[in-house]
């Protein structure tokens, strides 16, 4: 954890262990933006179709990887959007996710908005992300 990313939950707003109201960078340090991650593993292949839980799975360990190329954990995420398709099981997504958020010393802010639909009709789920690390 830097001392570059500072997770502030003001007196006034809900405080949750799931996630920060507002994170706040300064300071010499660059910044990961990790684009929308679907549940397609390194052969191309969807993983997961019709369970958001093993999806989940996926996204997580693809964004995984995706901060660990930029020598980053858990630890150096500021931002998560989820995308959940509509009348999927949002509860099960969030379970699966908490395992690897719980990681974090702090965790991240997060929006969540429910669509239509996703790029492939098999996707129940995407999420896109946003790290800071120190230079």
């Amino acid at each position: 954890m830097t001392d570059k990313i500072k997770h502030i939950n003001p007196d006034g707003l809900m405080k949750n262990p799931a996630f920060s109201q507002v994170i706040m960078t300064h300071g010499n340090g660059k910044t990961i933006y990790i684009g929308g991650q679907n549940s397609v593993n390194a052969n191309r292949e969807i993983v997961g179709k019709g369970n958001i839980q093993a999806q989940t799975e996926q996204i997580m360990q693809n964004i995984q990887i995706a901060l660990f190329d930029c020598h980053a954990t858990f630890d150096n995420l500021v931002k998560l959007t989820i995308y959940i398709v509509q009348g999927s099981d949002a509860y099960g997504a969030f379970r699966t996710a908490q395992k690897y958020l719980t990681q974090a010393s702090n965790p991240p802010v997060i929006s969540v908005l429910f669509v239509v639909g996703l790029m492939h009709p098999d996707y129940l789920l995407e999420i896109d992300a946003t790290g800071y690390v120190d230079e």
